[in-house]
């Protein structure tokens, strides 16, 4: 309940840390214990009062407002760029959608009370806000991870209520992932113990790199059967909707369902990767701290990238079989399946008769039929529907072979955006047809598919002075379509191309992958000094990664 001061209105939460910070002026008191922490020292488990996944909301919104050249409450010189659920003073704290207070490293008793903060540059404070994020962000991880393990796996009603073989694919290996987590906090909390002021992490982060692989790589290769196994249990388990409705209505877990504690690993791994790189960013050039980081950053990165390849290969495979059991050729024996396969977009688009408009020009409707697309990495079908679930296949074309030509801005009074496609066998024409979108985007995306940029083309060859068009990611999108790009939160990505209908063409920036979203998701970044920074900061990240790639080859 609230506790009324003389001159503010503090939360229960705001009290506890106040009861704490006066505690700690105590010579007396070393300790204190907080039941359910793994190692009981407030000092460093206050975060476990705040779960991961609203501290998450908070770095991640306070990251959006430094890319986009604001710097939160004005206060650079306190480092502004980082904030941590460290919540050790509520006086520099800013608040969540749930009224928890986040502070930061400089505001610990023990730090203010050295008398040496005067004595670090601004920049040498960011640096340490950096490193001190990613230890409370870690505890406050694996106060998430202990509820979805204790409260939801361990549950005696779930566990009696599901079958063995349910259970491993809903909660995968949840309970390594938690001890390779806890022996990775207890190492970076030993670490800040011995030197509060001047404490590293990078190195740490490097060593627990083959541990955090071997559960991360099968957690998240699993999580296609986990959601699979999720909704199956919803819809065919008459007792698992009311049992899961009981555990998440538990004061433990503050209003969130099960789904977001599941999720957790992956967005922990990608996580993690961005708050290395925060700290490699404030490095100094050519330090050996800067070493460090940057192999620790790209160890993280080629975990997520073997995540990802896993996760991708199984999903590629399994769309490919399925195909195969839709797609017929007239009178021809073509392998659909292989390894070195897989599918880059589908749909249907409208064909538009050729003969009738060379006769009728643009004066009246054209008649046109549809017909369906099936491009893959190295070759197109074009096929008619047989049915709502089969096609038909009258020719295809490897993709080196095809020829395209943007019609629609030499077709006036004709609705619809339409292109003319030519399927080449050799240097003989094979086949044309003049095909048409019902939006701008449906067009271009066909294009860009079919005859992808050149990858030289991309931001990577940008000058750290050229002032590229940006946009920041302010709501995560899930690609629902292959040619599409899953956005997260706080990603920076170089507008490509922008339709009149809505969707937007972009490189990130971080991983230089190139895709299509929503213009509704992301915001422009106005600020140019914003821009050139986040450049800056993009082509240092770049130089230092490939630099340290080639010393190893």
């Amino acid at each position: 309940s609230p506790w009324e001061h003389e001159y503010t209105r503090f939360s229960a939460f705001d009290y506890l840390v106040l009861v704490y910070s006066e505690l700690r002026q105590d010579k007396n008191v070393e300790c204190l214990v907080v039941p359910g922490c793994c190692y009981g020292k407030l000092t460093h488990h206050l975060s476990f009062l705040v779960l991961y996944q609203e501290y998450s909301d908070v770095a991640i919104n306070r990251e959006i407002q430094r890319q986009q050249g604001a710097e939160p409450g004005n206060d650079e010189d306190r480092g502004g760029d980082y904030a941590s659920p460290s919540n050790l003073s509520p006086s520099s704290s800013f608040r969540s959608s749930r009224g928890s207070a986040f502070s930061l490293w400089q505001d610990i008793p023990d730090v203010r009370g050295s008398g040496e903060l005067d004595n670090f540059s601004n920049e040498e404070r960011k640096l340490q806000e950096a490193k001190f994020e990613l230890v409370t962000s870690e505890a406050s991880y694996i106060r998430s991870l202990t509820i979805a393990v204790d409260h939801f796996m361990m549950s005696p009603e779930l566990t009696e209520c599901l079958g063995t073989q349910e259970r491993q694919w809903l909660f995968s290996k949840l309970p390594d992932v938690k001890d390779v987590s806890e022996k990775f906090l207890q190492d970076l909390e030993h670490r800040l113990e011995a030197d509060i002021l001047r404490f590293d992490v990078c190195d740490i982060v490097l060593e627990h790199c083959p541990a955090l692989r071997r559960v991360y790589l099968p957690y998240v290769t699993n999580q296609a059967y986990q959601e699979q196994t999720y909704q199956r249990l919803l819809q065919e388990n008459p007792r698992f909707p009311g049992i899961l409705a009981r555990l998440e209505e538990d004061p433990i877990c503050q209003r969130l369902p099960l789904t977001s504690f599941l999720i957790l690993p992956f967005q922990r791994i990608t996580r993690l990767k961005m708050l290395v790189e925060n700290i490699l960013k404030r490095t100094t050039p050519g330090s050996r701290d800067e070493d460090t980081a940057t192999k620790a950053f790209n160890e993280l990165k080629k975990i997520i990238k073997e995540c990802n390849s896993s996760v991708q290969s199984m999903k590629r495979m399994e769309e490919l079989i399925h195909l195969n059991k839709k797609i017929h050729f007239e009178g021809k024996i073509f392998p659909l399946i292989s390894q070195s396969r897989w599918l880059v977009k589908h749909g249907e688009l409208l064909e538009v008769d050729m003969q009738t408009m060379s006769i009728s020009g643009s004066k009246f409707k054209l008649p046109t039929r549809p017909v369906y697309l099936h491009l893959f990495n190295d070759c197109l079908l074009l096929s008619r529907r047989k049915d709502t679930w089969k096609f038909m296949v009258f020719v295809h074309a490897k993709i080196g072979e095809l020829k395209v030509k943007d019609l629609s801005q030499k077709l006036q009074g004709i609705s619809g955006f339409i292109f003319h496609l030519q399927l080449c066998e050799g240097q003989q024409l094979k086949h044309q047809i003049l095909l048409k979108s019902q939006t701008e985007s449906g067009k271009q995306r066909w294009i860009t598919a079919m005859f992808p940029p050149d990858p030289k083309t991309t931001i990577e060859q940008a000058s750290e002075n050229e002032d590229l068009s940006q946009v920041q990611c302010i709501k995560s999108y899930q690609a629902q379509e292959h040619d599409e790009l899953t956005l997260e939160k706080a990603d920076i990505l170089q507008a490509k191309t922008i339709t009149s209908d809505g969707w937007v063409e972009g490189i990130r920036l971080s991983d230089g992958e190139r895709g299509w979203f929503p213009k509704t998701y992301v915001e422009e970044i106005t600020s140019r000094s914003a821009r050139l920074r986040n450049l800056r900061e993009n082509i240092r990240i770049k130089c230092v990664t490939q630099k340290l790639e080639g010393e190893s080859q």
